[in-house]
């Protein structure tokens, strides 16, 4: 790929066009905002100016609703000579482009996992998709140059492509990006009638529970709409566990001895299923999902004790899935491992160098961990929120 253009110059897209032409592909930026291609463009993401003749490839980093019309527009323009989009839905904006006679051949739905509360084109980063998954929804129609086009995509913005049909995407990020961040505006929209000493008594728990609930809402309603039956079913299972907590809440606040104990068995269920439920997605002991990954902390000297850097990494924000002490009969002063979400690991490692702390990275599979577990604790980010 030696051009590109990207249609929408928000975080995702600013972020595809950094990457892009810090890998040397000569980038154009369009926008009907000419204040976010000025700042994209600011920022080192590309051009302003269009193109001389067909790139490459063209980028539509647009909501879902306005997908087909902006591949339909710039096909006619005869912008690029293969198409992807970055929505975070796939079938209906594909069943559009098709009833406006797109070139379906040239065309690929794509959709990059990763993103921010923030929208705009500061927010960008050209490691935004560093091992995160890119899922491409090519269908009978694409044609072979055109996704190879599209994977290359991937490939220079440091992403792990995933190929998917676009129903089984859509019924995916409804799970576990849709609901989430829905369940998190609603959750928000609680604190508006929350007592003023209430609110002062939220700490990290709630925080986190509501933080992608400062997203774009029109953006959000847009992507919701967008996925509405996939949301719709995955709600209306969440509704009845709802529905049950309610009721043995109600049981246990109002019930008789044996009515107490069903309802606590009951909330007792519901709760461990969720448990069971994060640990599909959890690292385990010793190894872990490839989205987790080590760091190395040198502890020497007074000034650099595990309580120390615990304090540290408090500070920092970021919660700890594992944590492995050296043996103090072996090597007393040996590094302690921390093992944290990958997208943590680079602000974490900064933000410790940033403190005079020696940081190495590693991976999930080949951390610090002693083969019989010993020297195992829990990350202090989660208790302290439990508390």
């Amino acid at each position: 790929m030696r051009s590109a253009a990207v249609v929408g110059t928000g975080l995702i897209g600013t972020s595809v066009a950094l990457a892009l032409s810090a890998r040397g592909v000569t980038t154009h930026l369009i926008d009907r905002n000419p204040e976010n291609v000025r700042i994209a463009a600011a920022l080192g993401a590309g051009t302003a100016a269009p193109p001389g003749g067909p790139v490459d490839l063209a980028v539509v980093a647009v909501p879902p609703s306005d997908v087909a019309r902006t591949v339909a527009e710039y096909q006619k323009r005869e912008l690029a000579r293969a198409y992807t989009d970055v929505a975070s839905v796939k079938a209906a904006p594909y069943a559009q482009c098709a009833e406006l006679g797109c070139d379906l051949t040239t065309l690929v739905g794509g959709h990059p996992m990763a993103g921010g509360e923030r929208s705009g084109p500061l927010d960008a980063r050209a490691d935004l998709f560093t091992d995160r998954p890119w899922v491409f929804t090519p269908a009978v129609e694409t044609s072979e140059n055109t996704l190879n086009v599209a994977l290359e995509l991937a490939s220079l913005c440091g992403a792990v492509p995933v190929v998917l049909d676009a129903d089984d995407h859509d019924r995916a990020v409804a799970l576990v990006s849709h609901l989430p961040h829905l369940l998190a505006s609603l959750t928000g929209a609680r604190l508006l009638d929350g007592e003023e000493y209430a609110l002062r008594l939220a700490g990290r728990g709630m925080r986190d529970a509501v933080r992608t609930a400062g997203g774009d809402a029109g953006l959000w309603a847009d992507i919701l709409a967008s996925n509405a039956s996939a949301v719709g079913a995955v709600l209306a299972e969440l509704s009845a566990d709802l529905g049950r907590a309610a009721h043995a809440l109600d049981r246990l606040a109002h019930g008789g001895p044996e009515q107490r104990g069903d309802a606590y068995e009951e909330l007792t269920g519901l709760l461990r299923r969720g448990s069971e439920g994060r640990d599909r997605i959890a690292p385990s002991l010793g190894g872990g999902a490839g989205s987790y990954v080590w760091l190395s902390v040198a502890v020497d000297g007074p000034d650099r004790r595990a309580e120390h850097l615990l304090a540290d990494v408090s500070t920092s924000r970021v919660g700890l899935e594992r944590m492995v002490l050296p043996d103090e009969s072996v090597h007393p002063d040996g590094p302690v491992g921390l093992l944290v979400a990958r997208e943590t690991a680079w602000p974490l490692s900064e933000a410790l160098r940033d403190r005079g702390w020696a940081v190495q990275r590693g991976t999930a599979g080949a951390g610090p961990v002693p083969a019989d577990g010993a020297g195992i604790a829990a990350g202090p980010a989660r208790h302290a929120a439990a508390m």
